[in-house]
């Protein structure tokens, strides 16, 4: 079954560090998600705001790099960011007092059909924006 997901930073950095924390391999259920989307030939979305989140920490050839597992099979897909997600955001951030990033990643996410990948738990409070999972939750 072909899905559309949109992965919150973390987990492209859980990937490409291979990270782990004191009980769960990261790296590895991220690098296990990519596998189940290229065999179910799913798509995965970024975005301008995941690439210079991503460029605070990577140059741009690591980061051409990291997003390399999918963009060789034509499985990755850029999405523009339009005016009025930004001013949805802008306002639910003053109404909820959420990360403005955060909210983007979250419109972005449902205004393309795709479920929000993330492993941050505050990701819950947008579960009446888009739909979240974890990647361990979805191999």
């Amino acid at each position: 079954m072909s899905n559309r997901y949109y992965l919150d930073t973390c987990i492209w950095r859980d990937y490409y560090e291979n990270r782990e924390d004191r009980f769960r391999p990261l790296g590895q259920w991220a690098f296990e998600f990519f596998r189940m989307v290229k065999e179910t030939e799913s798509r995965v979305l970024t975005s301008d705001l995941i690439v210079d989140e991503l460029s605070k920490a990577y140059n741009q050839t690591e980061i051409l790099k990291i997003f390399k597992i999918l963009s060789d099979e034509a499985l990755l897909e850029n999405v523009k960011t339009q005016k009025k997600q930004v001013d949805e955001a802008a306002r639910l951030k003053r109404e909820r007092k959420s990360p403005f990033g955060d909210l983007l990643h979250a419109i972005l996410a449902r205004d393309n059909g795709a479920i929000l990948i993330t492993r941050d738990k505050h990701f819950v409070e947008f579960e009446d924006i888009v739909s979240i999972r974890k990647p361990e939750d979805l191999i």
